[in-house]
């Protein structure tokens, strides 16, 4: 019983993880945490180098020292002065031991400013080949998230039931274009097709009388060349009255 209980928690436990174990959204927090880290060792770094300049600033100060009393200890020596120049001779004694030191420290915090330097150096080439890495997988996971998409909606896409509809309406389409035609030949069948053909060759004769009549009032025809026509146009009509 307690195995099945054990075992139903940590299975609602193991797919609560993996529902929020979102890929994108921990790629984005590990970018942020790598970019973190950089100011960090940066004060870090920061340190070192600080140590490293105060050992040289103390080891210049040494050396000044150094000359100091070594000038001293001559010129008590030349002065006669042998207690003076035992006593500035001890000093000096005790300043190269301590010179001694700060150069040993000053060399480890070199070496450790070194160290850091090229430890940084590494993990900034890390750091832009994770970087670069994350958002290509990023870029990747939001693509295949779009394809999924698209194929969750092809996948309900009712394809069968679309087409019914499409034939149905090209028919009634069809139909109802057909029934049209049919009226159109319909009503023109009705039509005296003999008469209008009588007709528009009456117009085209009355055109051409009337296109004669311009060209013997334009001089262009002689008018006993023309039967007289049947009525006078309206420009015979506008020369007679002004005669």
């Amino acid at each position: 019983m307690w195995r099945r209980l054990s075992r139903m928690i940590r299975s609602f436990v193991g797919f609560f993880i993996s529902a929020a174990e979102n890929p994108e959204i921990i790629l984005e927090q590990n970018i942020r945490d790598m970019n973190d880290q950089v100011p960090r060792m940066n004060e870090s770094i920061a340190m070192v180098k600080a140590n490293a300049t105060l050992l040289e600033r103390e080891e210049a100060k040494y050396k000044n020292e150094m000359a100091n009393l070594t000038a001293k200890v001559k010129a008590a020596i030349q002065a006669g002065r042998d207690d003076l120049a035992g006593s500035f001779a001890t000093q000096l004694e005790q300043l190269r031991g301590a010179v001694a030191r700060n150069q040993g420290q000053l060399t480890a915090a070199r070496a450790a400013y070194d160290k850091a330097a090229a430890v940084k150096q590494a993990f900034m080439r890390e750091k832009e080949r994770k970087t670069q890495e994350a958002l290509n997988a990023i870029r990747d996971y939001r693509r295949s998230q779009w394809q999924k998409k698209v194929a969750d909606s092809m996948e309900q896409f009712e394809v069968a039931g679309i087409s019914q509809t499409h034939d149905e309406m090209v028919r009634k389409i069809e139909e109802e274009t057909a029934v049209s035609e049919a009226r159109l030949d319909m009503a023109l069948g009705n039509v005296d097709q003999q008469k209008v053909k009588i007709e528009e060759e009456a117009e085209k004769l009355r055109a051409g009388e009337l296109v004669k009549q311009f060209k013997i009032e334009m001089g262009m025809i002689a008018p006993e060349a023309a039967p007289a026509p049947a009525e006078k146009t309206i420009g015979a009509k506008e020369a007679e009255k002004t005669t």
